[in-house]
């Protein structure tokens, strides 16, 4: 496969840098997105910096918080000087809490919403125009197998973040491909080891209804959800696995990309439930004459 232009989002840890490293070491050029790179986010720099010495690979970080407009404009800008072109861009920053979701306010609903959702429309709306331009391009987003597994409770606002971010995906994917940009949704299961993921969840600010929850009828819960998901989980599950299928998809010649790829030793019921869902919005295309949207064209 030939050398990509790749940015990614949420870079800094877990699936974000196991995919930036993977990819850079596959011969590709990759910029990734850190928060605060001279702050909280410096550790992560130097570590990509001495990575990309110790293996002379072209892995940049860029400043890039998700949650800024600005940030995305410039990273973008920054990637179209150096580069020329952006090939690709991976929708991967996100984050989860855990807890009854009661206990959450609408402030921190909204506050998951816009690292989850709304952070891929700012990124698409600085990236995109020059993808368009080009007439070529892939976009995969990072999604989870919580937006049509199996779904243990408290991790509902979560949850929901996910659920709209994998349904705008799929909404891009048809607006996109008359464009020559292809879409990719990747979906991990829960991997509860080898992250952050589950460590840095976020709590309910409501505490009060918390306890409620802790000590009452749903005494229990959390502990066993959370003990049930590791028990489903595979002794040998690897989150670089994620990282491998994102290279792939990569790496995959433009026009055979797939749409979607599950990764998920714990096997939740995700794939069969997407599936259906995908054959039926393929079906449906097809039926209202728009079927040319499932697939790039062959010349653009």
């Amino acid at each position: 496969m030939a050398k990509q232009v790749i940015l990614i989002t949420g870079a800094s840890s877990g699936f974000g840098a196991m995919t930036a490293r993977q990819l850079a070491t596959g011969g590709h050029c990759v910029y990734a997105g850190v928060r605060n790179i001279h702050g909280s986010g410096a550790a992560a720099v130097a570590a990509a910096e001495s990575f990309a010495k110790e293996w002379k690979v072209e892995l940049h970080s860029v400043e890039l918080d998700v949650l800024e407009q600005e940030q995305a404009d410039a990273a973008v800008s920054r990637i179209m000087t150096e580069q020329g072109r952006i090939d690709v861009v991976i929708h991967n920053a996100g984050h989860m809490c855990f807890g009854p979701a009661e206990a959450f306010t609408p402030e921190q609903l909204a506050a998951l919403y816009d690292v989850n959702v709304l952070s891929t429309q700012r990124l698409n709306r600085a990236a995109l125009p020059h993808m368009r331009d080009k007439g070529q391009g892939l976009v995969v987003w990072v999604s989870s197998s919580s937006t049509r597994g199996g779904t243990p409770p408290f991790l509902g606002p979560y949850f929901a973040a996910k659920a709209a971010m994998d349904a705008l995906a799929i909404s891009y994917a048809g607006e996109l491909t008359r464009w020559g940009i292809e879409t990719t949704i990747v979906v991990p299961g829960a991997f509860t080891k080898g992250t952050n993921h589950f460590r840095d969840a976020g709590a309910p600010a409501d505490q009060a209804v918390a306890l409620a929850y802790k000590d009452g009828p749903y005494k229990g819960v959390e502990e066993t959800a959370l003990a049930g998901l590791a028990a489903l989980e595979p002794a040998d599950a690897d989150p670089e696995s994620v990282a491998r299928a994102i290279e792939t998809v990569v790496d995959t010649p433009r026009g055979k990309r797939p749409f979607r790829v599950h990764v998920d030793p714990s096997q939740d019921g995700a794939e069969v439930v997407n599936g259906v869902a995908d054959r039926v919005r393929a079906e449906l295309l097809r039926r209202i004459g728009l079927g040319d949207l499932l697939h790039i064209p062959e010349t653009v």
